[in-house]
């Protein structure tokens, strides 16, 4: 619940005074309840505390134990207490006020190294082993929380955030090319292949599931979580299951509520967040709390255009969870004087880097600011739920059952999805082929479509045989070409592609105070939903049967069984930018012309998409590929320009 930092001397020598100032100065920009500092020989700690939980307040961080001879400074919440107390015998009457922190304390004077194998939460700590002379430090599986360091010749130093380590000796603002090239050439929302990278070439950053330990020169890493299929689940019967999904899910959502401060949660109109709602605002009945929910919505004026079976206005769905969950107070927010391009500088500011989600950038940030102005301490979500609860594509397990030669079962599951979804047998049929076999598609009759535009510079992406690269992660092809079952396997075994969730979720919360928990991330849910066979979630041609069956009666059915309509955010992203679309061309303009942009950007392609999305703003603009590719390219722009 905090930024922390820190500077480990290589050469175990005194530390110049003047650097642990300048990190705990550059960290004065978020708002804190409490900053300090500790100092050895050639160690130093800081942290700006966030107390956030109960057990937080009044935390001493950095904290040394003088019988242990350990130090550690800690930016955590620990999911899993009550198991770690008996582990690691805490005293009864300590359990109900032990810190986070010194439960990690406690469990590496138990576990040495192994320690973060054993916690479940959101978590980046570094600890001084004074006996042992090492420092030691891990950051949670998915990377909720980040981590960042500099390496020089004699100092090793970290940070929550970048820009602190910008400043130390030897570091600077050099642009890393390598990691430029891959943002550059992924057509996707992950960042980098590469996740000990950065957009700096001298700041680097531990990846999830990772560990590091720093003993006199040698820096070395580990990787401690990796997410594969456990052995499956086999129970009696789908009301068996029903029951683990809802116990292990109720319990990483009660397990998120714990703060002092008022607790809230996104809401839309689908499956996740509604569930997440559904268990927190009973959970919280029980406490005599009410749940705080924000939802956004189109700004007023805005018409849906022909998105197919997706809805940009969720209040129908979202009014029905509401009322039929009950102990809700609602926010309901549209933000009319906000846009991707209004909101463009403040998000670099945020994240220090250059992003990807402009389609979401406006109503994220507001909720954020909102969370902050109700006091919420947490704010739930549901991020990860289309991998993990919510899991079932309908169509793409009739494939999965054909590649298996499990006939009877393709056809009783492809008769009933064209059955309840009133589906064309013959379009069921072509689409269920082409996913069976994606590698085969480009063979199959669809007719011939022209390449994507790329926005990274042809001569920069040879240059930086960016390609070569991506070719080893699956990504120098569109995700078409792989099944969804390889791309979930993966998203959870790659710790690069959930970097970037981390990324925005630590730096809103060190902005606005307010902390990001998602229960559909929750590792030992992960774990479960994992293990649970596919029959489980896909029956009768239903998608995403189990989280269905399972929240029956804590759902309304017109979000629980909804199965043709789904929300989408930001669908009028264009509509919201018509004040400023004359001055959004001419900087588009601008950025086409600008030499040092060009070295990097594919501009020949850029002034392409500018001429085909002409003069007028069209809102269906919002989702085309050439809207896209100039929107990320002005985001890399403007950090450019930043630089120099």
């Amino acid at each position: 619940m905090s930024a922390i930092t820190g500077i480990y001397h290589l050469q175990q020598q005194p530390l110049d005074p003047g650097l642990g100032r300048h990190l705990m100065q550059e960290l004065q920009r978020y708002p804190a309840d409490e900053s300090r500092s500790w100092e050895d020989s050639g160690v130093y700690f800081g942290c700006h505390a966030q107390w956030i939980t109960p057990e937080s307040l009044n935390e001493t961080l950095p904290y040394y134990d003088a019988k242990r001879r350990l130090a550690i400074t800690a930016d955590a919440i620990i999911d899993n207490r009550e198991e770690l107390f008996g582990q690691l015998q805490v005293p009864y009457e300590d359990r109900t006020t032990i810190p986070d922190s010194l439960l990690i304390l406690l469990a590496y004077a138990k576990w040495g190294e192994q320690t973060p194998v054993h916690l479940v939460g959101d978590f980046a700590f570094m600890i001084w082993d004074e006996q042992r002379r090492i420092l030691f430090g891990a950051r949670d599986f998915s990377g909720n929380r980040t981590l960042y360091f500099h390496r020089s010749g004699e100092v090793f130093s970290f940070c929550t955030v970048i820009h602190p380590l910008l400043g130390m000796p030897g570091a600077g603002r050099k642009l890393n090319e390598q990691w430029t090239s891959e943002f550059l050439a992924i057509q996707v929302r992950t960042d980098v292949t590469d996740a000990f990278s950065t957009v700096y070439q001298a700041i680097e950053q531990l990846p999830p599931a990772h560990s590091i330990s720093v003993s006199g020169e040698r820096v070395t890493f580990s990787r401690y979580c990796t997410l594969q299929a456990p052995r499956a689940l086999r129970l009696g019967s789908n009301a068996e299951y029903e029951e683990a999904f809802r116990e292990i899910f109720g319990q990483a959502v009660r397990d998120r509520l714990r703060t002092h401060l008022a607790a809230g949660a996104n809401l839309s109109g689908g499956l996740d967040s509604g569930s997440v709602v559904s268990f927190a605002a009973g959970e919280l009945r029980r406490r005599g709390k009410p749940l705080h929910t924000f939802s956004s919505y189109p700004v007023d004026g805005f018409t849906d255009f022909n998105i197919g079976r997706r809805v940009a206005d969720e209040r129908p769905y979202i009014r029905e969870t509401i009322k039929h969950v009950g102990n809700i107070e609602p926010s309901f927010l549209n933000f009319p004087e906000r846009s991707f391009y209004t909101e463009l500088d403040e998000w670099l500011d945020i994240l220090e880097m250059p992003y990807k989600f402009i389609e979401n950038s406006y109503w994220l940030k507001g909720i954020f600011e909102q969370a902050q102005q109700q006091d919420i301490g947490v704010l739930l979500s549901g991020q990860r739920g289309n991998w993990s609860v919510s899991w079932g594509p309908a169509l793409d397990y009739q494939a999965k059952l054909i590649r298996d030669f499990r006939w009877i079962t393709f056809y009783h599951e492809n008769k009933q999805y064209n059955r309840t979804m009133e589906a064309d047998r013959r379009k069921v049929l072509q689409i269920v082929g082409r996913k069976a076999f994606p590698s085969l598609a480009a063979l199959l009759p669809a007719g011939k479509t022209e390449p994507l535009p790329e926005l990274i510079n042809p001569g920069f992406a040879q240059r930086t045989e960016v390609q070569q690269r991506l070719r080893a992660f699956q990504l120098d092809r569109p995700p078409s070409a792989q099944t969804i079952y390889d791309i979930r396997r993966n998203h959870f075994e790659q710790p690069n592609i959930w970097n970037v969730n981390g990324t925005v979720a630590t730096k809103l919360s060190l902005k606005y105070r307010v902390w990001d928990r998602d229960p559909t991330n929750d590792l030992r849910v992960i774990r479960f939903c994992l293990s649970v066979p596919e029959g489980q979630y896909v029956q009768n041609g239903v998608d995403r049967s189990l989280i269905r069956r399972a929240m029956k009666g804590l759902l309304p059915d017109e979000v629980r069984m909804n199965r043709k309509r789904r929300g989408v955010q930001g669908a009028d992203g264009v509509y919201r930018m018509i004040p400023h679309w004359a001055t959004f061309q001419n900087e588009l303009r601008e950025m086409i012309k600008d030499p040092q942009t060009s070295s990097y950007l594919n501009s020949a392609e850029l002034a392409g998409c500018l001429e085909r999305i002409g003069s007028e703003p069209a809102p269906n603009l919002m989702f085309s590929t050439d809207f896209r590719l100039l929107t990320r390219g002005l985001v890399f722009h403007r950090f450019l320009k930043r630089l120099t």
